[in-house]
């Protein structure tokens, strides 16, 4: 059976692109080691979401955050918004990246944390 691995980020934000960089990293380990991969983004890290915002986030490497949040798309990770966090964070109308793959709330990661073959990480 292929590992299944969540990661809920929802301490993250643009104004600390350092921090940012980690979950992606460790979603990009997991998908490279043939994990199916998803991130769940609640609370003001759904910002990262929003088209422009992680791409001006540089990190000490000079690296931007989104660069890393392709790589793992790349890899198939995918990207999940809390529709509570977006309703609360996010400005309507404002574009999102086209790695975004829908909306998950608190109780589709909940699920997976309960869910037989799945594990996850809370950044």
């Amino acid at each position: 059976m292929k590992e299944k691995l969540a990661l809920l980020a929802w301490s993250i934000c643009a104004d600390a692109p350092d921090l940012c960089a980690a979950p992606f990293v460790y979603a990009t380990a997991a998908a490279a080691l043939d994990c199916e991969v998803e991130i769940h983004f609640a609370g003001p890290a759904v910002l990262l979401l929003v088209d422009g915002v992680a791409a001006k986030a540089f990190t000490s490497s000079g690296k931007p955050v989104y660069g890393f949040m392709r790589e793992a798309a790349n890899l198939g990770v995918k990207f999940f918004a809390c529709a509570m966090a977006a309703g609360q964070h996010v400005a309507a109308g404002q574009a999102m990246i086209p790695e975004l793959s829908g909306e998950a709330g608190a109780t589709a990661f909940v699920a997976r944390a309960l869910a037989p073959g799945w594990k996850t990480l809370v950044f």
